[in-house]
């Protein structure tokens, strides 16, 4: 039997945003930057990957590190590897296309298979040998993505809407892309425009985070942007011009679902970056979720999408499920950290997702890998997991600790009907056991924990028995 999938779906001490999946050979590969947990600046690690055979998404292979930051042959700035695109060339090698922290050049690497070791290849540049981006009259360069469309032409996006990034000389245009020749490195044509930059916070205009599929002979470009409300795409029926704004794909904060506003967002609030990849016939939009109060601790998400005959996507919501193919069904223990909704008491019909609950870890003795939980659980927060269809469940309890007296509520919903209460008298660093009779039918419902009291509480885990 599988084992169930949970968002994140990568364990939880592992911290890939900015993913860009890819199937290669029967095994989805995820290439991302890497945070590292407490850091302060996105993508301080080294590139790694992780992959699963298409058959089974619980089943995760750490395939180690792929290409170093020490790799890069000159240095600029911190070093940090910003997030990547990898693409298989026509020659069958597999070409990693990345930036350099404040670089504005794409830079290249290459290897035999997927997820093996990552050797230097080389500066984007153009026929001339001038590497893109090294002149202060070049576009500014950020987050590349590679497409090697059906008919053997090969595509480069790239791009910032951040008029900021002006700071380092360089025009900033919005997105545009290029054609590459068969050496995968080689530029072909001028940059053409496909989205201009315009920082009108009000839109959801281009800010970064490039990324370009092939769906149904339709070109899907996906971005993040201006407004942060999350992943956003456009659709062409060309690589290069002509892309309409079609909507938004997915928010780690539910933005925009169901028309949520800012004010009342599910999940701390920062940017998005991602892309679809379509697994055993079904589409999956991946993304990141912020975790520990802090915007360069991120972790991989991913949740179905539906696209529709018009090529329209709607948008996806944040759940605990999202490669599980369904909603969870299994009597047992569930990880707090696997929460799509960590939400503050609602004041004055507003929530501040920075002094609500939130997902962080801890280094324990005997333990290989630190442990995650939720932490700053106070009067009013709301604790949501989505979703199960659990039959003849009697009992729920949960795993927490701190100083706290009160009693958590479970609702079926954010403000759904109320199930049971579980008394907590609590005084202690330990983790404790606190219970409480719970019945559902086997419809489907999401669970929500609502802490009434005083004091404040941790959280490890959930048993549903």
């Amino acid at each position: 039997m599988k084992k169930q999938v949970f968002n994140p779906y990568l364990p939880g001490y592992e911290y890939i945003p900015d993913a860009e999946p890819h199937i290669f050979d029967n095994r989805l590969y995820i290439f991302g930057s890497h945070d590292r947990f407490g850091g302060n600046d996105y993508c301080e690690e080294d590139y790694v990957c992780w992959s699963a055979p298409v058959s089974d998404m619980s089943d995760w292979k750490y395939e180690g590190v792929i290409y170093r930051k020490d790799q890069h042959p000159y240095k600029i700035g911190t070093g940090n590897l910003y997030a990547p695109d990898v693409a298989k060339g026509p020659d069958g090698r597999y070409y990693l296309y990345y930036s350099i922290a404040d670089s504005s050049i794409i830079s290249v690497a290459v290897c035999d298979t997927p997820a093996g070791q990552y050797k230097y290849y080389g500066d984007v540049r153009y026929t001339n040998g001038h590497i893109a981006g090294s002149d202060k009259s070049d576009y500014f360069e950020f987050d590349p993505a590679v497409l090697v469309d059906d008919d053997g032409h090969i595509y480069i996006y790239s791009g910032s809407g951040q008029k900021t990034n002006e700071k380092f000389g360089h025009p900033v245009v919005g997105a545009f892309v290029r054609e590459l020749d068969s050496d995968m490195l080689t530029l072909l044509t001028e940059p053409r425009i496909i989205m201009p930059a315009d920082e009108d916070r009000t839109k959801p205009h281009f800010f970064e985070g490039s990324s370009m599929r092939k769906i149904n002979g339709l070109y899907y470009f996906i971005y993040f942007s201006t407004d942060i409300t999350g992943l956003n795409y456009c659709t062409s029926k060309y690589p290069d011009r002509d892309f309409i704004y079609r909507g938004r794909l997915h928010s780690s904060s539910d933005l925009g679902l169901n028309d949520r506003p800012i004010s009342n967002a599910v999940n701390p609030i920062g940017n998005n970056h991602g892309s679809i990849e379509c697994i055993n016939g079904r589409y999956y939009v991946f993304n990141h979720r912020h975790t520990n109060r802090s915007y360069f601790s991120r972790q991989a998400v991913a949740e179905p999408i539906s696209i529709q005959s018009d090529g329209t996507i709607l948008q996806a919501e944040s759940t605990s499920c999202g490669l599980n193919g369904g909603p969870l069904t299994e009597k047992g223990e569930y990880p707090a950290y696997i929460a799509c909704n960590l939400m503050n008491k609602m004041i004055d019909g507003k929530r501040n997702p920075l002094s609500g609950p939130y997902v962080t870890q801890e280094e324990v003795d005997g333990k290989e890998h630190p442990i995650q939980y939720i932490a700053n659980i106070k009067d009013g927060c709301l604790v949501g997991y989505k979703y199960f269809q659990i039959s003849d469940a009697n009992k729920i309890s949960v795993q927490v600790r701190g100083i706290a007296k009160g009693n958590i509520k479970v609702l079926l919903g954010e403000e759904g009907a109320l199930f049971t209460e579980i008394p907590v008298n609590i005084s202690s660093n330990e983790w404790m056991v606190y219970e409480n009779e719970f019945g559902i039918n086997s419809d489907v419902h999401p669970i929500f924990f609502q802490y009434e009291g005083e004091g404040t509480l941790e959280m490890l885990a959930f048993t549903i028995s």
